[in-house]
């Protein structure tokens, strides 16, 4: 497997490497100059002589400066690791990264151009060095700049550096991308250093999770520049088993830093500041999350147009009413303008967002849409609570840190409670991130005009009925037993369907469904000009029509691969229901093509082996290093899968093998159930698989291995269509 240089968190490098320039001097001169007291360490510990590689020494660093309006952020990654077999050895032998770049920070960073430089050289086991001449080795393939080693060899240390330097404007308060990674990684690390500068006016918010060291203070030579530093050794390698959250459990470190320039902004930032710059913040109380918030969630928004999609019209719901409310607003204020985004991208029209008026409200973000809807809440005298919760893959609300880790949802005080979050193209109401789901939050409420009130909160969670898929499977054989005929009737609800829906549904699917429910104008209707008009239809027919294609394609090939035949022929596809107006409802779609029926189907003598149980698509085959797991489970949500396959029996044919298409295992963590049966000439299995909860402890693993074993084995299984 070839590497991508990235760095730390998947910040993707370039490199704008001028030959023996003042920054590329200084930045082989920080890792690898007179003052490198890893350069000749070779040696690894015997205990870890049989890893695929080892980290020497890692040095990760960040450092924060400012100039008047200009800051500049320079952050960078040395690795020494030895290599002691062909995986890592082929895992390090090329290179990739994109060569330039442009800030995307700060008010004017359009304008700002940044430089990395990276150094890469290879130390043989005689002690021999060669340092690779990164600019003129490099080539530029698709836009990529690669870097090929092509004299590694099992044995070598490769020692290499990433050096981002990146220069911006700002005059107001900015928060850099927040940072959090586990400590360790997939190879050992002998040695590591973590390491920040900054100076006034940056402000950190750090913290040490589950055992990992903490970050000290290094003194300096001025007091306005601080020097902060994280050391470890002897870091084992992580391993990341499915359904596991490293935050959650393994030695871990979160900071964000953030750049305020004076009283003023420091009290407009988004954040959790500390209260001084000198200051590293390590928690957040509720009262600092009451007082972030106490003033920018306060009702406000112009909601003219849904007191118009109300009038004359009574409830006696309030529920109902507030879930009109909640899709007619992701109408009005998002999914009409979808039209214009698709026009503007495939420049059929420049500029079309003018045909909607003057300044339409388009609700881009979580305090807008809060802010909008608690208006309509609060002139409806409709009580509610503001929610503030955290993921779960993030650790609980107790450790909250980073104001970017907050999802805010609405909770409305009906006789039944409901939750509204910020609203994409086919949310729901009621939905939120399944991250949160169950998770202790924060409830704030206001007495008088601004919030001033927080209380402890737990928010409800699914279970495994609420999230379904569910198929309808009907498969016949063709006369001369040489193709299969499908048809497959697709549902999907709860979190089950989220994917579903953007991935199966054209704008134009729920756009058009919308207009016809809100009879609003489309863009189309919009447009007065008549010649104008008429081109951009037949300009957007066309995209249509285009985006169809592709769609097609890429949903024969996905049913080619879940129901394991070659080449899937005369494929038909159509929706039957979208779903998009309530969780519990299903989003269902239709499936139809025929195929060569050479993986399914056998031929042994006069009669016809059928491996049934593949219809039920691929399940999980666990390794043997899976089932010796030692970490809890963590699951995004609870869930089940459906499916009834009625296969027609041929004339003439008998089924036989149905014994062992009976199975049921059942235990507190899921199960799996499937029945099989002959109803005239037809053969009907059902089976059910569950999910039962978002988390297990370890201790519970093995019964989870028992039903997930089972359905694997049900895959395996085959029924002879014999002769009569």
């Amino acid at each position: 497997m070839k590497i991508k240089l990235l760095l730390v968190l998947a910040l993707a490098y370039s490199s704008v490497m001028m030959a023996q320039s003042k920054e590329e001097l200084a930045a082989k001169e920080f890792f690898w100059g007179a003052n490198d007291s890893y350069k000749d360490k070779n040696d690894i510990p015997d205990k870890w002589k049989n890893e695929s590689a080892v980290v020497i020494y890692k040095n990760e660093n960040y450092d924060f400066h400012k100039f008047g309006k200009n800051v500049t952020y320079t952050s960078s990654v040395r690795k020494r690791i030895k290599l002691l077999d062909k995986a890592s050895v082929e895992e390090f032998s090329e290179f990739t990264y994109t060569k330039r770049f442009r800030s995307n920070k700060g008010r004017y960073s359009w304008r700002e151009k940044g430089n990395n430089f990276v150094g890469i050289k290879i130390v043989k086991p005689d002690g021999t060095e060669t340092e690779l001449d990164v600019e003129n080795e490099a080539v530029e393939v698709d836009g990529e700049t690669k870097v090929a080693i092509s004299n590694l060899e099992v044995g070598d240390i490769i020692d290499y550096y990433f050096y981002r330097l990146e220069p911006f404007k700002s005059t107001y308060a900015f928060g850099f991308d927040p940072v959090e990674v586990s400590l360790g990684e997939e190879y050992p690390i002998m040695d590591f250093k973590l390491f920040f500068e900054t100076e006034n006016d940056f402000f950190i918010n750090f913290n040490s999770y589950n055992g990992a060291p903490e970050l000290k203070q290094v003194e300096t030579e001025k007091r306005s520049i601080r020097r902060y530093e994280l050391i470890a050794s002897d870091i084992p390698k992580n391993e990341y088993p499915r359904w596991f959250y490293p935050l959650v459990e393994l030695p871990s470190y979160k900071f964000q830093v953030y750049f305020a320039r004076s009283g003023t902004f420091e009290d407009r930032a988004m954040a959790f500041l500390p209260e001084k710059e000198d200051i590293i913040k390590k928690s957040v109380s509720k009262e600092e999350v009451l007082n972030l918030y106490d003033t920018r969630f306060k009702p406000d928004g112009d909601i003219g147009d849904i007191k118009d999609f109300f009038k004359g019209k009574d409830y006696t719901s309030k529920e109902k009413k507030v879930a009109d409310a909640y899709y007619y607003m992701r109408h009005y204020y998002l999914t009409r303008f979808i039209e214009a985004f698709y026009a503007q991208e495939a420049k059929i029209s420049y500029n079309p967002f003018m045909y909607y008026g003057i300044n339409p409200v388009f609700i881009q973000n979580q305090k807008q849409f809060i802010r909008h809807f608690t208006e309509f809440l609060k002139r409806e005298k409709i009580d509610y609570e503001i929610v503030i919760a955290k993921k779960r893959f993030d650790g609980g609300i107790e450790d909250l840190l980073i104001e970017k880790n907050i999802n805010v949802l609405v909770k409305v005080l009906t006789p039944n409670p409901m939750y509204a979050a910020f609203f994409g193209v086919h949310t729901s109401i009621d939905e939120y991130s399944a991250q949160i789901e169950g998770t202790d939050a924060y409830l704030l409420s206001a007495t008088k005009s601004k919030i001033d009130v927080i209380k402890d909160g737990k928010l409800p969670a699914s279970n495994h009925n609420d999230n379904e898929t569910k198929k309808n499977i009907e498969v016949s054989l063709n006369e001369d037993f040489s193709k299969m005929n499908f048809k497959v009737v697709n549902s999907f609800k709860g979190f089950e369907k989220e994917a579903q829906l953007s991935e199966r549904l054209l704008y134009s699917d729920y756009v058009n469904e919308d207009y016809e429910k809100y009879e609003t104008e489309s863009l189309l209707d919009l447009i007065k000009n008549k010649k104008e008009k008429a081109r951009f239809k037949k300009e957007m027919d066309a995209l249509n029509e285009k985006l169809h294609e592709k769609q097609l394609e890429r949903f024969k090939n996905n049913a080619q691969s879940e129901y394991n035949v070659k080449e899937a022929e005369d494929y038909s596809y159509s929706i039957d229901a979208t779903g998009r107006y309530g969780l519990e409802t299903y989003f269902t779609f239709t499936e139809s093509f025929n195929a060569q029926n050479d993986n399914l189907v056998k031929k042994a003598g006069p009669n016809y082996i059928v491996e049934i149980g593949k219809l039920i698509g691929g399940q999980i085959d666990l390794t043997e290093k899976e089932r010796k797991r030692t970490e809890n489970i963590y699951m995004d949500y609870p869930r089940s899968y459906n499916y009834e396959i009625r296969f027609s029996i041929p004339k003439g044919y008998s089924v036989s093998g149905l014994d062992k298409l009976n199975k049921s295992v059942d235990n507190s963590t899921g199960s799996f159930k499937s029945t099989a049966t002959v109803e005239g000439d037809e053969l009907v299995i059902n089976t059910s698989k569950k999910y039962k909860h978002n988390y297990e402890p370890n201790k519970n693993w093995p019964l989870m291995i028992a039903f997930l074993d089972e359905a694997n084995q049900f895959t395996n299984e085959k029924i002879l269509l014999k002769k009569e």
